[in-house]
């Protein structure tokens, strides 16, 4: 076996060999240096645009083997995923760039994992000539699913799909509109007892209920191998090479239940009605002519410059659930909703200290990024309280931990600190996960007189935890009593893969909304905060009757 090195070209302060390698980029999330596997086409040229498959690995599985398996290259017959990963061999040659993620290694592609992929994409756009309409995205098992879920949460993204046995996570169901626009392949095993054949059709039912143009390869007497065929002698960028990127669709259908993916083609959601699915349906019916069905939705942009059903020179004549709207404007315009009535505004400015993309919640999006676990000083506890403190921040902190052969480690390294070593830098570029009361974490203390609720119980006997927004787009998250690693159970539990494959803090954090009361054994509330960060209601009479200061 032998890497490829078929010839080298320069580009500014640095060179590339074409063909098989690893690079790495620097992560936000937690100052490390993350791989990827590449692939350059041979006698690259800076001058051309190229196109981009992103390459999604499965579970047990990593960056180099993924970039053998998109270009069709199993394990030989006395090899195991490990003597595999050693060596890349000849790769058939493609007119395309092939990036393959780790993405930490076995954790899903959500949180971190997520992030990482998007910034594997924007290194490849960084360092190389790339086609953004010809932008690719594929996957096997774990990452089949990841297709799914990147795929349609970043719709405007990509080109074409190409998910082979996907493990999807559930909660991509909420997203099945968003295919409308993006062309998928689906490649499946008949006998495969890990992804079920009828599993993956009933995806695809869904979606081509929605309007997306689906393609599907089912494999007679096939398991959970369907990749072998699937990829075989590089098919896939045939595949890829039919499809490219509709900038400005006449036809979105879109869904979210957040702002932070908010974002498709030429609509952008910003502002959704508390614990549900933002949802719109526009379409243009002639130049200037749009109407607009939304549901769950208070506030959304229009960015129509450059679409060719467009001019800014005439009157944008609008129809939003069922009201007409006549709209002079320019390249964009923003709608918003005051009871039943919609008007137009030149921007969207949310008001103060509103939920809005970036401080929106819930409680896992505070370990989706950088983050910092903070244990309290500030009481001067004796050393052994202070040893114990230290050790539940470590705890919760400790995302590396082994699994075994198979799932291996999440290769995460979030930082612990006492109150006393937070920096007003890890204020303004961290995520911080204060640990205590005001009377036990300086952190905490210092920002105690804009907290909505507070637990001054020190028995022990319940837990509280929530969500804030901070500066700069960042998060707070108050864990005062019962530690949330120790959190009772919820209906709402990841199961499957992602509750296998996922850290324990991301697991606990993941089960609830943006606000919890809890003991050792019982939830009280599981709720969200409303519109402007403030307690709901009916959940205040339960903080009421249990004592807790709001």
């Amino acid at each position: 076996m032998c890497y490829i090195l078929l010839a080298t070209f320069q580009l500014p302060a640095q060179t590339f060999s074409a063909g098989a390698q690893v690079l790495t980029f620097r992560s936000e999330a937690d100052d490390s240096e993350q791989p990827y596997g590449l692939y350059l086409p041979e006698n690259y040229n800076a001058s051309r645009k190229y196109p981009v498959v992103i390459m999604l690995h499965g579970a047990g599985s990593n960056h180099r083997l993924a970039l053998r398996r998109v270009f069709g290259k199993s394990n030989s017959a006395v090899e195991n995923d490990v003597e595999a990963s050693r060596t890349f061999p000849p790769f058939r040659k493609v007119d395309y760039i092939v990036a393959s993620p780790f993405a930490r290694g076995t954790m899903g592609y959500q949180g971190i994992a997520e992030k990482d992929v998007l910034d594997v994409l924007e290194d490849v756009k960084a360092r190389f000539s790339v086609d953004e309409d010809r932008v690719y995205l594929t996957g096997l098992s774990m990452g089949g699913g990841g297709t799914l879920w990147l795929g349609l949460n970043y719709p405007d993204k990509w080109a074409a799909l190409a998910p082979v046995c996907p493990a999807t996570p559930v909660e991509t169901m909420n997203l099945i509109p968003n295919g409308s626009n993006l062309p998928m392949h689906f490649f499946q095993g008949a006998a495969d007892s890990v992804v079920k054949a009828d599993s993956t059709q009933k995806w695809m039912e869904r979606l081509r209920a929605a309007g997306t143009t689906i393609e599907y390869t089912e494999y007679a007497g096939v398991q959970h191998n369907s990749w072998v065929n699937a990829y075989q002698e590089g098919f896939i960028f045939d595949w890829f090479a039919k499809h490219r990127r509709n900038r400005f669709p006449d036809k979105i259908h879109f869904s979210s239940p957040d702002l932070k993916h908010g974002k498709a083609w030429w609509i952008q959601l910003e502002s959704i009605a508390v614990g549900k699915v933002g949802h719109i349906e526009a379409h243009f019916n002639n130049l200037n002519q749009l109407r607009i069905n939304t549901k769950d939705l208070n506030a959304v942009t229009l960015h129509l410059g450059g679409h060719p059903r467009f001019t800014s020179e005439k009157i944008l004549q609008l129809q939003i659930d069922s009201q007409l709207l006549r709209v002079v404007m320019m390249d964009s315009v923003s709608l918003m909703k005051e009871g039943k009535s919609w008007r137009a505004n030149q921007i969207y400015l949310p008001a103060p200290n509103a939920k809005c993309k970036g401080a929106e919640g819930p409680l896992v999006e505070a370990v989706s990024d950088r983050h910092i676990y903070v244990y309290g000083t500030n009481d001067n506890p004796p050393p052994a309280v202070l040893e114990k403190r230290r050790l539940e921040a470590e705890r919760a902190g400790n995302w590396s931990v082994y699994r075994g052969e198979f799932l291996k480690r999440i290769m995460i390294f979030p930082r612990v600190l006492s109150d006393k070593e937070v920096r007003p830098s890890d204020w303004k570029l961290a995520n911080l996960i204060l640990m205590g009361t005001a009377k036990t974490n300086l952190c905490i203390a210092s920002v105690a007189s804009k907290l909505p609720v507070q637990l001054a119980d020190t028995s022990g006997k319940y837990g509280l935890l929530y969500i804030l927004p901070s500066e700069n787009n960042r998060y707070v998250v108050i864990n005062s009593g019962i530690p949330a690693l120790d959190a009772p159970e919820t209906s709402d539990i990841p199961t499957g893969l992602k509750r296998m494959a996922s850290p324990a803090m991301f697991l606990a954090l993941d089960k609830f909304k943006d606000f919890t009361l809890y003991s050792k054994n019982k939830v009280f509330i599981n709720s969200w905060f409303d519109l402007n960060w403030r307690i709901m209601p009916e959940d205040a009479a339960i903080l009421k009757k249990i004592g807790v200061t709001f």
